[in-house]
């Protein structure tokens, strides 16, 4: 359950789903989705099987017997769901969602009486929490991993208790029941809006792992996390035992310039409203107050009581994007950038524009010998920002090549002629690398203007999406699988990513991460090269096969000096199972970004062999 959340001003239209909406919905997304163009028993069947998941995926709910009928539901049955589907009936879903009521009714009993226990009598030792692979054969199993969620949530908040006692032990678990009740609320009852939000969401994903639907709330976060700003005050919160707790304070936010707020205040009053019997959700909703720029805050930090009223600005998430260091080499310098994802806002605010000035900033400085540009935590974002990027490093070409669901083709390409910055470039990357990093990588590798170093292959996202989500006025929130894209070379990334041409492992190497370990991705293949651009015919001056020449002794320079680093040995040794680990991590290595370090001394080894 998300606890943290940066305060919007933009307020979720009020709106109540219809059971028609469904239907208008899913046909919308029909005419997009590159495979799936109508409802079909493959779908609804993946349909139940993620209805069931999106609400108990920890398995803490329902057995296995209960779920089994619904996932082995008769064809003639599924058959009859798809013509009730097609008449606006959801009753196949609501008969489903009567069986997970079902579950939470009993999971509440259960919790009471476990929670009863733990608070007279609590537990010394902490075990780990999670979630499971296979649903209880039965009750008593189905309480015993409820009992161990119970302890673990206890004891896990133990730490924030100045007093260990019965009274402070039923106020944790009261802050647990406040968290859970807010998303069983939403099975219980007869509320149409929550039976149509639960099916939409499960069959949208029914497509395809990467398109789906979004409650308004949900479209909001993921706009902000797109666009990199917001308007609102600028302070993060979280529900904690004692109430309301400020959890961040936004550099350059009315919050922050007031100087008033500190992490770990407890927000007490909104516009002289007391929280005390407020909950958490109506604590946002004051919080966005739509049409109302000024906002009185309450807080109480230890004995002090602080009264301060702010007005709501346009915030840029400073933190969230772009950052850039030089490290001296020689007379100059190696640049060192972090692009989290590839934004854009509004006002001229995106990622290319940044990148722009790292580099000019950079050259500042003095000679700019070469770059290491940091992908291993960027996820994605907007395409055109992909293609903008990736040309700052070439002169012309195409970067990307688009397929959508009726065989059409488009190509993304640069024709500025100029290229910002021609010297050697590393791209540095993660299994957690995707989508649209994942073209910046396989494109500036195509063409040899950089180096791929880090895991062995990226995420394997490459596939695009429709969105309608920084659209505030859509009358539905979604993004919809609606083709493919292959970079310069026709390589798709889907399921098989960006391969490195340095092995360097990242803390990800260990974990089954990537497109392949979804469900229902997208098959992989390939296009016709496009280095001469089938359109204009124009041939690129690229692949520069100069790199392609040096590799071998950049490879056997980075694997001689991973294998002789006690630093590096010692953050592999940390990866493997804890019965592997102990002799090894008294000793004290392994501090520090090893990966980007190891970029760094590969980018000195190829501005040497290019000077040789």
């Amino acid at each position: 359950m998300r606890i943290f959340l940066l305060l919007l001003l933009v307020t979720a239209q009020l709106f109540a789903l219809k059971k028609e909406d469904v239907r208008v919905t899913l046909d919308e997304m029909f005419h997009y989705h590159v495979e799936h163009k109508e409802l079909t028993p493959l779908l609804i069947r993946r349909s139940i099987k993620l209805y069931i998941e999106q609400f108990d995926h920890e398995k803490l709910y329902l057995l296995g017997h209960e779920i089994l009928p619904f996932l082995e539901t008769p064809q003639k049955l599924i058959e009859g769901a798809i013509a009730l589907y097609n008449e606006d009936n959801l009753s196949f879903y609501q008969s489903l969602n009567k069986t997970l009521a079902m579950g939470i009714a009993r999971a509440q009993t259960l919790r009471d009486e476990i929670e009863r226990e733990l608070i007279l009598n609590p537990p010394e030792v902490q075990e780990t929490g999670g979630s499971y692979l296979t649903y209880p054969k039965n009750e008593k199993e189905l309480r015993q991993r409820i009992k161990k969620q119970l302890v673990w949530f206890l004891l896990s908040n133990k730490s924030d208790s100045p007093k260990w006692n019965p009274s402070r032990r039923e106020k944790i678990f009261t802050l647990l029941e406040k968290r859970l009740n807010r998303s069983e609320s939403t099975y219980l009852g007869k509320d149409e809006h929550y039976l149509v939000l639960h099916t939409l969401k499960a069959l949208a994903k029914s497509l395809d792992s990467h398109t789906a639907y979004f409650s308004p709330e949900e479209a909001q976060e993921m706009r902000t996390s797109l666009e990199k700003q917001f308007e609102g005050i600028g302070i993060g919160l979280k529900e904690g035992v004692d109430g309301i707790v400020v959890t961040d304070v936004i550099n350059g936010g009315p919050a922050a310039k007031s100087g008033k707020i500190l992490k770990g205040d407890l927000l007490v009053s909104i516009d002289g409203k007391s929280l005390k019997e407020v909950s958490y959700d109506e604590v946002l909703v004051l919080l966005k107050s739509e049409g109302k720029q000024d906002i009185a805050l309450g807080l109480k930090r230890r004995d002090e009581n602080i009264a301060v009223t702010l007005t709501k600005e346009k915030i840029l998430m400073q933190k969230e994007r772009l950052q850039y260091t030089a490290e001296p080499y020689a007379d100059g310098y190696i640049g060192k950038i972090t692009l989290p994802s590839f934004y854009e806002g509004g006002d001229d605010s995106n990622c290319e524009k940044d990148m722009k000035e790292a580099i000019k900033a950079l050259k500042k400085q003095g000679p700019l010998y070469g770059l290491v540009i940091d992908l291993r935590y960027n996820s994605g974002g907007f395409l055109n920002q992909a293609v903008k990027v990736a040309g700052l490093f070439i002169t012309s070409g195409v970067i990307v090549i688009s397929k959508y669901s009726q065989g059409e083709v488009q190509y993304l390409r640069t024709v500025d002629g100029r290229s910002t910055f021609n010297g050697p470039v590393i791209i540095l990357t993660s299994k957690a690398s995707a989508s649209a990093a994942e073209i910046v990588a396989q494109a500036l590798q195509d063409y040899g203007a950089a180096l791929v170093v880090g895991d062995e292959r990226t995420y394997g996202k490459g596939t695009i999406q429709y969105q309608t989500v920084t659209d505030t006025h859509a009358k539905a929130y979604f993004k919809v699988t609606v083709g493919k894209y292959y970079t310069v070379s026709g390589k798709s990334t889907q399921i098989e990513g960006v391969k490195a041409d340095v092995h360097v492992p990242t803390e990800y190497s260990r974990y089954n991460i990537g497109e392949r370990f979804l469900e229902y991705p997208l098959t992989n293949d390939q296009m016709p090269p496009a280095f001469t651009d089938p359109v204009t015919n124009i041939k690129s001056n690229y692949p520069q096969v100069h790199l392609r020449t040096i590799l071998p002794d950049l490879q056997a320079n980075s694997s001689y000096r991973l294998e002789h680093s006690k630093d590096f040995q010692t953050f592999l040794a940390s990866l493997e199972p804890p019965k592997e680990q102990p002799s090894v991590l008294k000793m004290n290595y392994g501090v520090g970004d090893l990966q980007m370090n190891e970029a760094v001394l590969i980018l000195k080894d190829m501005i040497f062999m290019n000077n040789q």
